[in-house]
């Protein structure tokens, strides 16, 4: 019977091992996913002057000093240098912003970046790697290490195994040094350890996180890295690009319309934008859709457009010339302020137009222009357009709601200071803003500085959020965070967020983001916005919750099984309490020398269990109000506790079962006196069944057990498994598996076996779970493990506040003089 046992052990621990590496592999690929779909996005042709004239090579084949034309439509093969003129880039796929910026003389072109205006004569500066854009694939590239959640099950399965080891070699020794054969021994503990080491603890734990995630996608998430489910729980600060997640992507024309002539409005306002554009056209850039789509165009109908001057570097605005039905001939412009105003002539006009667009681009609005000229030609100013790319209506609301979990939300953005400012004030984020002059930079080999939370530390945490960051930046910032002790979650949509998405704890991909961006995620979201997001920081916490629920279970239940046995062995020795003289009818054997169980109970008691607890996945909890954290000390100490109320409950019945033949002991007592060693074993195997999962149910809170009540799927999967266990108990034939006696509580007298078992570990039952409570209750009381800490609460350092000074002298004129439209409008 013991060589029978070889088999199918071999399967179940050999079919464990394929379920953890079909698992695992998975994750594995992610990150060359990632960097393939990096690579993918990049246009590698370019055109380049070599032998005196310019021809068209691979982007590759590039090196520093090179001449290359970059032309309207182009994509930029290599960080340049432009030489003469100047040309309107979309950066998009590095700062995530949609509108185009110009560039001058002397300006640095990024690779990625896509030429939609203008031509100018550029010398490579960097090629590859070196690029802005290749640090991203390096980044990508990055090795984070060991995940959290891997880290903490070898850390649970390395004390439990150490422990198992030891204690079942102590057992094992002592077995043979005793006179018992080494087979028989030898196949016990290797069973023993089978049964106490939770081998299957990552299926029950992924399983967890499987039924979690799906529960994410019915609320828009998909989750791509199961582990990051267990990250989110404990996220403490969530790090969101600005454009298109915090806000539309969307440029909206605003109610407030300053104007300089009587008698105008904006409706009339948008019909002169609208005549100095191609109207009877598809719109040909951003800010021709932005007001082509907002102005009635059914009143243009009966004018003329007899000419038109579109856009030109040089010039920065368009011109129409419009001939009305009555045969009136007048033109309109539109343009960036600064532009416009060297039309006008009324320095009153001038003076007060200024003014609007400081006050404007204090708040981060934007302005377009829009003049047209009098009967004698001249030009006079109508009025100011104002746009905005608004917050999402939701926003604000999940910001707070996020705050009130714990939760802190910082804005990082390509976008311009003041309008990140700006933002983060509409949407009560603090006006804490800075830009990448205060960040840290990659080094020269393309890794991040050491110590970065020593000397960024405090600028970095204190921050509401930063602006005019590229892809370097982002990826920074989430590494000083995480060196300073939080779990950070990154939002992003673009190639420009994609290492930053990969180092961040949780990385999210927002709806529509490119598959660089959702690649290196670990959570990719379906539907706009970051309402989402609090949706899965609810579920995450309650996943976690189970996940702690299962782990505190599991702890107790191999620590109870191991001592059980390893005490029993040792010290309960079944022939000393072997009566003289058995009835005449009995055939019982010699009781042995030393208690063991069966080698087929102890796995029907691992698989019957353990297969039950996959339903721990849909059981009710309650989540978290803070962030969650792992704490190992107080783990192994509650379920230190559980285990050992449930050891002595076993040893203590096992010695009182083995005691039945005295008259004077407790089974006496109460009419069970005179049990078969038969009874005994399988005695102890109901108990040690029901008891090891009653212990779940006390497993699942701090509280008493009948403060959360558990799920329909937990209660049917308890009920077939413990009902299982108690009629094989019952049900057993006399039998002599691994040489020990065995036979069902219902096959001998007494009868009533059975119902004693489960009324004894109902009552222990309650027991421990008083004894949990109480424990729990010191815990917190006396501080011990350090459990009441707050999971956010940092170092005396880093809460230190720091003084910030955001309204630096400048940044006014800034917004006014520097890139940021196709327009150079703000």
């Amino acid at each position: 019977s013991t060589q029978s046992t070889w088999g199918p052990d071999m399967g179940i621990l050999l079919g464990i091992q394929f379920l953890n590496c079909s698992i695992a592999y998975y994750e594995v690929t992610k990150a060359g996913d990632a960097v393939a779909a990096l690579k993918a996005s990049l246009k590698p042709m370019a055109t380049v002057k070599r032998d005196g004239k310019f021809q068209t090579l691979h982007a590759a084949l590039l090196v520093p000093g090179d001449l290359v034309l970059l032309a309207s439509g182009a994509a930029i093969p290599a960080d340049c240098l432009i030489n003469e003129g100047q040309i309107d880039v979309d950066q998009s796929a590095l700062t995530g912003e949609s509108l185009p910026v110009t560039l001058y003389k002397g300006d640095s072109a990024k690779m990625g970046s896509t030429v939609t205006r203008g031509e100018v004569h550029a010398t490579v500066d960097c090629t590859g790697k070196n690029t802005f854009f290749g640090k991203t694939a390096s980044l990508l590239q990055e090795d984070g290490g060991m995940g959290n959640l891997q880290k903490l099950l070898m850390t649970i399965m390395m004390v439990l195994v150490v422990l198992s080891f030891t204690l079942c070699g102590i057992a094992l020794a002592y077995l043979i040094k005793e006179g018992e054969p080494f087979r028989d021994a030898l196949s016990f503990m290797v069973v023993l350890l089978v049964a106490s080491i939770p081998i299957a603890i990552e299926i029950v734990v992924t399983t967890t996180l499987a039924t979690g995630s799906r529960f994410l996608s019915k609320k828009g998430a998909i989750v791509t890295r199961l582990a990051a489910i267990e990250d989110m729980a404990g996220m403490t600060i969530l790090c969101s690009d600005k454009t298109g997640t915090l806000t539309l992507n969307k440029m909206v024309i605003q109610e407030e319309t300053p104007l300089y002539v009587e008698g105008e409005n904006q409706f009339k306002l948008l019909l002169y934008a609208a005549m100095a554009a191609k109207y009877t056209e598809p719109a040909r850039d951003a800010l021709d859709t932005l007001v082509l789509s907002k102005a009635d165009l059914s009143q243009l109908k009966d004018i003329k457009q007899i000419d038109y001057m579109p856009f030109d570097p040089t010039v920065k605005r368009t011109e129409g010339t419009i001939q009305l039905p009555n045969g009136t001939v007048f033109k309109t412009t539109k343009g960036a302020p600064q532009i416009i105003l060297k039309l006008i002539h009324d320095e009153k006009i001038k003076k007060q137009m200024e003014a609007d667009v400081q006050r404007l681009g204090v708040r981060g609005i934007r302005s377009l222009a829009v003049a047209k000229t009098n009967e004698s030609g001249e030009w006079y100013m109508v009025g100011l357009l104002t746009f905005l790319d608004p917050p999402r209506p939701d926003t604000r609301y999940t910001i707070e709601k996020a705050n009130t979990f714990g939760v802190e939300v910082k804005m990082i953005t390509g976008d311009h200071l003041l309008i990140a400012k700006e933002t983060a004030r509409v949407l009560g984020m603090g006006t804490v803003i800075h830009d990448s002059s205060n960040l840290p930079k990659l080094d020269e080999s393309g890794h991040p500085p050491k110590d970065l939370f020593k000397t960024h530390g405090d600028t970095v945490l204190n921050a509401n959020g930063f602006a005019q960051v590229f892809p370097e930046h982002k990826f920074l910032i989430v590494e000083t965070l995480r060196q300073l002790g939080h779990k950070v979650g990154m939002t992003g949509d673009g190639v420009n967020d994609a290492p930053a998405l990969k180092r961040a704890d949780v990385g999210v991909a927002v709806e529509g983001a490119t598959d660089a961006a959702r690649a290196a995620a670990d959570i990719v979201l379906t539907q706009p916005g970051l309402s989402t997001i609090v949706d899965g920081l609810i579920i995450s916490r309650e996943i976690f919750q189970r996940m702690k629920n299962f782990l505190t279970y599991r702890i107790a239940a191999t620590l109870q099984l191991l001592v059980f046995f390893f005490i029993a062995v040792l010290a309960l020795h079944p022939e000393q309490y072997m009566p003289a003289q058995l009835p005449p009818t009995w055939t019982d054997p010699d009781w042995p020398r030393f208690f063991h169980m069966p080698v087929l109970m102890l796995m029907l008691i691992t698989l019957l269990n353990d297969g039950a607890l996959l339903s721990i996945g849909y059981d009710h909890v309650k989540p978290s109000a803070q962030p969650d954290k792992w704490n190992l000390p107080a783990l192994f100490f509650v379920s230190g506790v559980l285990a050992f109320v449930a050891l002595i409950s076993s040893l203590l019945l096992l010695w009182a079962a083995l005691d039945s033949w005295n008259p004077h002991g407790l089974f006496g007592m109460f009419g069970l006196s005179g049990l078969t060693y038969g009874q005994i074993t399988t005695m102890v195997y109901l108990k040690v069944a029901v008891s090891d999962f009653l212990t779940l149910f006390s497993s699942r809170t701090d509280d008493w057990f009948w403060t959360v009540r558990p799920s329909p799927l937990l209660m049917i999967a308890f009920i077939v498994a413990t009902t299982t266990s108690t009629i094989l108990a019952c049900s057993w034939p006399l039998s002599y598996p691994d040489k020990i006696e065995t036979i069902g509580l219902l096959r001998h007298v007494p009868r009533t076996l059975a119902i004693w078992v489960w009324g004894y570990c109902l009552l222990f039952w309650f027991v421990q779970d008083a004894a949990k409570v109480f424990t729990c209750a010191a815990m917190h009381k006396f501080n011990l493990f350090n459990v009441n800490a707050h999971v956010g609460k940092m170092t005396e350092a880093e809460l230190r506040h720091v003084l910030i000074e955001h309204a630096n002298k400048g940044e006014q004129q800034a917004l006014l003089t520097q890139g940021g439209t196709q327009y150079g409008t703000h």
